[in-house]
């Protein structure tokens, strides 16, 4: 459970991601006159739409102590399935109701192989990362589906009035109030934290464990599902290989927004901060023309500072911690 001290080692690492959100915001305005636009704008918000939607259940997910990095091929393969029924003729409503259900069993199979055969979920989800992935390709191979009706791809790329947000980015907006308020607020929110701290301690205070964690792969399952109809209905285009390195980018993001990949600590408000920070900083140097290699270091960087500092600084308070009990103890001689 979150210690005082550790509450303040939080708030200063949620504190360092708004100076670097407000140093990245001036990068990009420097980079580009056309940045601050709200064109641009626009486009930066509907960019990571699918990423923030995949990456607040992962919080809650690395808050427990677990991983889902099946995630990017969840979305590719609810992509795929929505193109597929989409030509059999399936009404849209119905199209969409179904590949919802089939991220939920998605989750729901991640949930039950981890929970009931006790298996780590970064080892089950590497295996489904490749599975789920594999039946993208068997749905649709190398094709894409493109003909999806004007009245829902309008939903993908169109604003609120005339304002720069983008419609789907309201779903966003609203899940992350969800997400929070679940988190933060809610039994269910504190049970994670109590999961992500001491599991054994959590099941002898009266949590379920077991099926706590599968209602998050599930919770997960569905959200993914959720973006691939999403990106596909932005980009009026279902293929296999939508959202093909995604899961990177939703890691990079809860870590460097302060959630510990060990569990037990974290919050949502770091994570949209380092949501935004990542969407402004790919779009700041995208205007700028760099390469799409630059742009997976960058991502790279930011998840390998995300471990790094929080490790060095508590090293560092922990040292301090030391020399100031021994010159305590010296005094006392």
């Amino acid at each position: 459970m979150d210690t005082p001290r550790k509450l303040n080692l939080r708030f200063s690492w949620e504190a360092m991601l708004c100076v670097v959100l407000v140093m990245s915001l001036g990068l990009g305005r420097g980079l580009s006159g056309e940045f601050l636009g709200a064109a641009n704008m626009s486009n930066l918000l509907a960019d990571f739409t699918e990423i923030a939607l995949m990456a607040l259940p992962m919080t809650l997910i690395i808050v427990a102590a677990e991983i889902d990095l099946s995630v990017a091929s969840v979305m590719g393969m609810s992509s795929a399935l929505m193109g597929v029924l989409w030509h059999m003729g399936l009404p849209m409503p119905l199209v969409v109701v179904l590949v919802l259900a089939a991220g939920v069993l998605a989750g729901l199979f991640n949930g039950l192989v981890i929970v009931r055969l006790g298996l780590p979920s970064l080892a089950i989800t590497i295996g489904t990362l490749a599975m789920f992935r594999g039946f993208s390709y068997l749905l649709l191979g190398d094709q894409a589906i493109a003909d999806f009706p004007a009245n829902w791809t309008t939903f993908g790329i169109s604003t609120v009035g005339d304002s720069f947000l983008p419609q789907p980015f309201i779903l966003v907006i609203l899940a992350a109030i969800g997400f929070t308020v679940l988190l933060q607020s809610t039994a269910f929110g504190r049970s994670l934290y109590a999961i992500g701290s001491n599991q054994t301690a959590a099941h002898f205070s009266g949590v379920d464990v077991a099926r706590t964690k599968i209602k998050l792969f599930v919770l997960s399952g569905f959200m993914s599902a959720l973006a691939g109809i999403i990106y596909t209905l932005r980009f009026s285009s279902a293929r296999g290989d939508n959202g093909e390195g995604f899961e990177l980018s939703v890691v990079a993001a809860v870590l460097f927004g302060g959630v510990s990949i060990f569990g037990g600590k974290g919050s949502l408000v770091g994570v949209l901060l380092s949501l935004l920070i990542i969407g402004v900083l790919k779009n700041a140097l995208t205007l700028y023309d760099v390469s799409s290699e630059v742009l997976t270091i960058v991502t790279g960087l930011l998840l390998l500072s995300s471990v790094l500092v929080p490790n060095i600084a508590e090293r560092l308070r922990a040292a301090r911690i030391k020399r100031v009990m021994a010159a305590k103890a010296v005094a006392a001689r």
